[in-house]
């Protein structure tokens, strides 16, 4: 028998690389409004849905700083208005939930899902919101899986995110280019690998909280220097302090699920260029 899968966000970068790289599963796509509960509930109760994936959010981080009001309607409460449903409905098999690496704190150390949460932006605050919510009503009732996936970057993305405004700005008509405060180090990973990691928990039907990213420590300097070098462009770095943040994934958990990042940062920058 072969089950739905309801999604969404769906037109979202994540949600559609999902739909993409998903070729055997049928998708009933939410196209309504999710900070409204009737819109939520009617999606829900006439179509036949087994599994939800739940991508609907607001991003980046600027926008939700800017538009925090709306922002958390719809990151935590169009989220809180899903799970009421699936829990009314008596029909959802397995939730899935796309969370972010921001609902933790900088970190010397890689990440793993047992650290304590403390959000390093609004966004990741509402998004842990949702998460507590999830695990509070979902848990023993309903099989969830909420992935906390780390930077990514695509050629969709605004220049609100970082690679995409670091290669906007070297491609403009200056000759020199002055960075500032660049004394920061991120774990990017490329949306193929990310669906794909979605896919194995999906498969698995995995249950808890999972680390996605590629486990691996990249400086915004080294993408500055590996882009300019690329577009043959010089660039000056002015950094006002020696302080750094760091925010990278321990993905030991994911990879005893068979699953692991394939494509290398070096040829995910070229393909943006």
């Amino acid at each position: 028998m072969k089950f739905n899968c309801g999604i969404t966000g769906h037109t979202g970068i994540l949600g559609s690389e999902i739909i993409k790289n998903f070729p055997k599963v049928k998708f009933i796509k939410f196209n309504g409004d999710i900070t409204k509960r009737h819109d939520v509930k009617n999606w829900i109760n006439k179509n036949e849905i087994c599994y939800i994936f739940h991508f609907a959010a607001i991003v980046p981080t600027r926008i939700v700083k800017e538009k925090f009001n709306y922002a958390y309607k719809v990151n935590y409460i169009g989220t809180k208005y899903l799970v009421d449903e699936i829990l009314k409905s008596n029909k959802i098999k397995w939730f899935f939930y796309s969370s972010t690496s921001h609902v933790y704190n900088f970190s010397k150390k890689k990440i793993t899902e047992k650290a304590k949460p403390n959000p390093i932006s609004k966004y990741g605050f509402t998004k842990l919101k949702a998460e507590q919510y999830i695990q509070k009503k979902l848990s023993k009732k309903i099989p969830y899986c909420i992935a906390r996936i780390f930077s990514f970057t695509h050629k969709k993305q605004s220049s609100d995110f970082v690679i995409p405004s670091i290669i906007k700005k070297i491609k403009g008509k200056n000759k020199n280019y002055v960075f500032y405060n660049t004394n920061h180090f991120r774990d990017f990973l490329d949306t193929k690998d990310i669906s794909k990691a979605i896919l194995t928990l999906y498969k698995n039907k995995s249950i808890g909280v999972y680390n996605i990213g590629s486990g691996k420590k990249i400086s915004i300097t080294y993408i500055i220097n590996l882009i300019s070098k690329k577009l043959k462009k010089n660039y000056i770095i002015k950094d006002k302090s020696k302080a750094s943040t760091s925010l990278i994934a321990d993905i030991n958990k994911i990879k005893k699920l068979k699953w692991k990042p394939t494509k290398k940062f070096k040829n995910l920058i070229y393909s943006l260029i």
